[in-house]
């Protein structure tokens, strides 16, 4: 678009300072130098719900077809087509739901490899369009279409007339489109598999109840039928009184008028969808609590579906910074200038809490001030999780999706939360009153085009920010531009596999949430209120709008995350001491240990401070019948004994490397703390300077315990001091009690015999 704008410019300056020659020449010139993208890219692409033709899929797509097709015949050079191009986009996005009975398709002639084809149809202007008839043949040259209306609802219209003229098959997916009569309602849940029946009353001229009927083609359990007004018995039958209007009427005889905000196309077609029963084709609506009981939802959180959650956002966050970009082992060029901008706008704009704001403010501080080329995935994940060792500064760990969860795994999740923290972000850059009202799109696109997982998703977004991203001229222009296209993506991705039953994809915000977002012209056709969905937005998007249900305590995240680096940084130093204790005693690490009597069975079941911990195998079960050993608790880092186990590990490379055992003097007692190790060593450490002694060799001599203690040691496997003292307690107690016992009775048989020896 670039070079096309430079080019005009460049003509028109020589015709206005030149001859008309040279005018000719110029756009000759403009002409030829566009020619290759011209030929390499169309007016249209697929995620525009066009059929793209070439000369490999015209005959497939055209001749023999269950469904009609409208076709354009465009030339990408010719102007009227470019200015055509967005009725004819918004037309496939209209009728997306008449898909399996008509749908468009669209071919550039101007392409030399298109030529011949066009040629074949006798095309010679632009735009053409012709109507190919379902299973037409395929020496069938369609139905041109002349003087055809330039808006939506002109196009929609004539597309209905041509169904309905149709003297060939009738396309198999389209209901019937003739009125019906007293007769036909009567009889029709005998004849039809359906367990609704929705009637709209309209005049003869009315192309609504036509129109909702095919709105309503790809769902079930629903049949839509167009009664004229001119049927007098029906008509007061059911009552009516206001023309169009919609009334539902099942198979019990039952009558009811369809409410809705407004009496028009749109309306009548989003509350029948939308009606208990009423499922899309192949996407049948198990409900939540059958979910929840078949264990298909891991755990199934409540949340109000008009609220914000800031546990989506975190989660959002969480995804995109520590899944997302770590596929990137390095990032550089246009990608680091993408990641800058987009942590930026998160560091300036993201209504989050005190902690992670600070997060996001340290990281962008550091991002800010590399000056190279490239930075490493690894440096830029260390400074985003090392955040809270010179801060509360902390950005939880783990996603865990209110709002945004979906009724199985696969669907909404982190594309939903990443929508709604852009909308959170323009919302919060209008209150802001920034001066660059593009700043927060242009992150988003940038974070998109160069890291967003879903590579076509990438290619569409691309697409719709060349279109139009750059006419965004104000706050508000920008926060209604997102909205927009996010109601694009919404209606190209209703109905597809990634749609989720439970929360289909709609125009948003619903008649319900808004109803003065929604408006009608003098036509009938619907319209959007701009002013009302921009005051929406900013409401519903603020951050006072912002739940904090379901959030992880921000203190609880800083401990979390300052013991996960402790224990990192403790494995990191044992795995580096490893390799040199193998350099100087010439053989592999656990060889080393049979120099500290560690061996044998010992040897096997010796166990580094970094390894998760094991339950060895003799104590799976008790040896002394009566006692129970305590089962280890699971998923708990128990940092005390981890501490243990380095400094255990620390002696005995240490004493493995310099093969002697050092005797060291006894320090004040308040300065040294012994570490006792079951093999029977004793390491004193100088608590004042840890570091220092382990760096300079640690201090190991014998620490056999008494020939005394020894049972003592044998019966208190797996019990502390304080239970063994309390065993020997009640074992002196209920000796002298049997002791006692013994004595009373002894006395007690003296005195009766000495009563039977009496006289």
């Amino acid at each position: 678009m670039a070079r096309r704008s430079c080019c005009a410019t460049s003509c028109y300056t020589t015709k206005t300072k030149s001859n008309p020659f040279n005018s000719f020449l110029c756009a000759f010139i403009c002409f030829i130098s566009l020619s290759p993208l011209i030929s390499e890219a169309g007016l249209y692409t697929a995620s525009d719900q066009i059929i793209i033709l070439s000369p490999e899929n015209v005959d497939s797509v055209l001749f023999n077809s269950t469904a009609a097709l409208l076709v354009e015949f465009y030339a990408t050079w010719c102007g009227h087509c470019v200015a055509f191009s967005p009725t004819w986009k918004s037309l496939a996005r209209d009728i997306k739901e008449w898909k399996p009975a008509v749908d468009l398709a669209a071919i550039d002639c101007a392409n030399e490899s298109n030529r011949k084809v066009c040629t074949n149809f006798g095309i010679t202007g632009f735009p053409s369009l012709k109507f190919f008839p379902a299973y037409s043949s395929s020496e069938s040259r369609g139905l041109e279409l002349r003087g055809f209306p330039r808006d939506v609802r002109g196009l929609r219209h004539y597309i209905i007339d041509k169904l309905e003229m149709h003297n060939e098959a009738w396309p198999p997916a389209c209901p019937p489109l003739e009125t019906a009569s007293e007769a036909e309602i009567d009889s029709f849940f005998q004849t039809n598999n359906v367990k609704l029946l929705a009637l709209v009353f309209e005049s003869k001229d009315s192309y609504v109840g036509r129109e909702v009927t095919l709105d309503l083609l790809p769902y079930e359990n629903i049949a839509v039928r167009r009664v004229l007004d001119t049927e007098t018995s029906l008509v007061s039958r059911f009552g009516v009184t206001d023309f169009p209007s919609c009334y539902l009427y099942n198979s019990s005889r039952h009558i009811s008028r369809l409410k809705v905000l407004n009496e028009a196309r749109t309306f009548y077609s989003y509350a029948l969808q939308r009606l208990p029963g009423v499922e899309r084709t192949g996407k049948p609506q198990i409900p939540i609590t059958d979910l929840i009981k078949n264990s298909t939802l891991q755990e199934w959180r409540s949340f109000n579906k008009t609220r914000v959650y800031m546990s989506d956002l975190e989660s959002a966050l969480h995804y995109s910074l520590r899944v997302e970009l770590s596929g990137h082992i390095s990032i550089s060029g246009n990608d680091l200038t993408a990641l800058k901008k987009y942590i930026n706008v998160l560091a300036k704009y993201f209504p989050g809490r005190p902690s992670v704001k600070s997060a996001l403010k340290t990281v962008d501080s550091w991002l800010q001030q590399q000056k190279g080329t490239e930075i490493k995935y690894s440096d830029f994940r260390d400074v985003l999780d090392n955040t809270v060792q010179t801060s509360d500064a902390v950005l939880p760990e783990g996603v865990q999706w209110v709002g945004c969860q979906g009724s199985q795994s696969h669907y909404r999740g982190y594309p939903c939360a990443f929508w709604t923290l852009f909308h959170v972000l323009t919302v919060q850059a209008k209150e802001m009153g920034i001066p660059d009202p593009q700043e927060v799109l242009q992150a988003m696109r940038g974070y998109v085009s160069s890291f967003f997982g879903c590579r076509p998703c990438a290619t569409h977004f691309e697409s719709m920010a060349q279109e139009s991203m750059d006419h965004v001229t104000s706050l508000s222009a920008a926060v209604l531009w997102l909205w927009s296209r996010h109601n694009r993506v919404n209606n190209r991705l209703a109905g597809d596999l990634s749609e989720d039953p439970h929360f289909p994809k709609i125009q948003w915000p619903s008649p319900e949430l808004c109803p003065s977002c929604h408006g009608l012209k003098k036509t009938g056709e619907h319209h959007w209120d701009q002013e009302k969905v921009l005051t929406f937005l900013r409401n519903d998007f603020s951050s006072a709008h912002i739940l904090m249900d379901y959030l992880q305590d921000e203190t609880q995240a800083l401990i979390h995350q300052r013991n996960r680096l402790t224990a990192a940084r403790m494995e990191k130093e044992a795995r580096r001491e490893e390799p040199a204790m193998e350099e100087q005693t010439g053989e592999p690490y656990p060889a080393g240990l049979e120099r500290m009597g560690v061996a044998g069975a010992d040897k096997a079941n010796y166990q580094a401070p970094w390894e998760k911990p094991q339950r060895p195998q003799s104590q799976r079960k008790p040896k002394i019948v009566g006692m129970k050993l305590q089962e280890p608790q699971e998923n708990i880092v128990d940092l005390d004994l981890f501490v243990n186990q380095h400094y255990k590990a620390k002696a005995l490379r240490a004493a493995a490397m310099s093969g002697v055992v050092r005797q060291r003097s006894l320090k004040k007692e308040e300065d040294v703390e012994d570490l006792q190790f079951e093999g029977g060593w004793r390491v004193k450490r100088d608590l004042g300077s840890q570091e220092e002694n382990l760096g300079a060799g640690v201090g190991i001599e014998p620490y056999p315990r008494p020939h005394s203690k020894r049972w003592m040691s044998l019966l208190s496997v797996g019990f502390s001091r304080l239970d063994v003292s309390l065993c020997v307690l009640l074992y002196l107690l209920s000796t002298m009690c049997l002791l006692a016992m013994y004595l009373y009775f002894k006395l007690r048989l003296k005195l009766r015999r000495a009563k039977l020896s009496l006289p």
